[in-house]
């Protein structure tokens, strides 16, 4: 079974429920949720550029604006442009790419609770490009329903 070239990152009937979910969801749940699905695929980046560390810094940024509730645009959209720039700085389309990616959507929930979504779906394009032709939808399967009861899971204990 081959896989196509591309993830597409366009929303499918599979991501409804966590699409559903997010609108009911508040913005701090939906960063928390946002750095946890960012997490799981960082190593896919930092591995292969241990010393860049703007996609951690996106991450970390979210991170404080969690904990102080401190919002400067400035420093939110910074961090989001310099994680999509170390993306842009990998070249061809590969884990690492994707993974740089989820953190610089990931950071911008601090400005649009949305932009959750499109660090969960960024994630599950790493986990695509990452795994070999006949295990990758099975892998993204796993990774989604992972996103789903994790962002279930958040709401619950909070």
């Amino acid at each position: 079974m081959n896989k196509p070239t591309k993830f597409k990152l366009v929303w499918t009937k599979e991501d409804k429920p966590i699409i559903e979910l997010v609108e009911k969801t508040d913005q701090k749940t939906l960063a928390k949720w946002a750095i946890d699905c960012a997490e799981r695929v960082m190593p896919f980046f930092e591995q292969n550029f241990p010393k860049d560390k703007r996609p951690r810094n996106a991450i970390k940024t979210l991170q404080d604006w969690i904990d102080t509730g401190v919002f400067k645009m400035s420093v939110i959209r910074k961090a989001s442009l310099d994680a999509h720039s170390a993306a842009r700085d990998v070249g061809k389309d590969n884990p690492a790419r994707s993974a740089a990616r989820t953190a610089g959507q990931a950071v911008a929930t601090a400005h649009v609770p949305t932009h959750s979504l499109g660090a969960a779906k960024y994630a599950l394009q790493a986990v695509y490009r990452a795994t070999n032709p006949t295990d990758a939808e099975p892998s993204v399967a796993k990774e989604r329903n992972w996103q789903y009861k994790h962002l279930c899971n958040l709401r619950k204990t909070k």
